[in-house]
């Protein structure tokens, strides 16, 4: 092994011309890129990606002609720099988006485990239909309960051993009340 690291060292490497030429344009335009990172507010992590970035996309784009760039002009560096950090930002966003779970995905709120999140929000709703019921005038309260629970008015009626038209006045009202003890509190129909 040290008979290998001992030949590479003495061989004579010739110095690559595009490494030479674009480190020469970098540090000619050093201070461009890291206003670009002060400009988008980038730490100097992110700062130094954008180096590199830059450094990447420009040996791409001159592979063929090496001799170009050290022609290139700073604005140059300075709006490859630009998109450079704009896609990092980008990218940093895409994976904090990719980073966050569907409620769906949590474990324990899984279908099968009695906290499945359609019956979390049915219960949170039941919750606040029960809270508004409460704002409900008393005599209103009872027809309207029953209603939500299924009963239709002529039933609603025999069991409360009073009129058809009483118990519809009752409910229209009752459930007028209801939708606006709702409506206080963000809650509409449909929404």
């Amino acid at each position: 092994m040290s008979v290998t690291k001992g030949y590479l060292s003495t061989m004579r490497i010739p110095a690559d011309l595009h490494s030479t030429a674009l480190e020469t344009l970098l540090a000619r335009a050093a201070e461009r890129v890291r206003a670009v990172g002060r400009a988008h507010r980038l730490d100097p992590a992110a700062t130094d990606e954008v180096f590199q970035e830059v450094r990447i996309r420009i040996w791409k784009a001159f592979e063929k002609t090496p001799e170009k760039i050290a022609t290139l002009p700073a604005s140059y560096v300075y709006q490859t720099a630009s998109t450079a950090a704009i896609d990092l930002i980008r990218r940093g966003r895409a994976r904090r988006a990719d980073a966050t779970d569907p409620i769906e995905d949590l474990p324990g709120l899984a279908a099968g485990t009695g906290l499945d999140p359609k019956a979390i929000e049915h219960a949170e709703l039941a919750a606040q239909i029960e809270a508004a019921l409460g704002e409900v005038l008393e005599a209103r309260r009872g027809v309207v309960r029953m209603h939500l629970e299924g009963y239709d008015r002529n039933e609603i009626a025999d069991l409360l051993a009073w009129t058809e038209p009483k118990v519809r006045n009752l409910l229209y009202r009752g459930l007028s009340d209801l939708r606006e003890a709702l409506g206080r509190r963000g809650i509409r129909p449909g929404g």
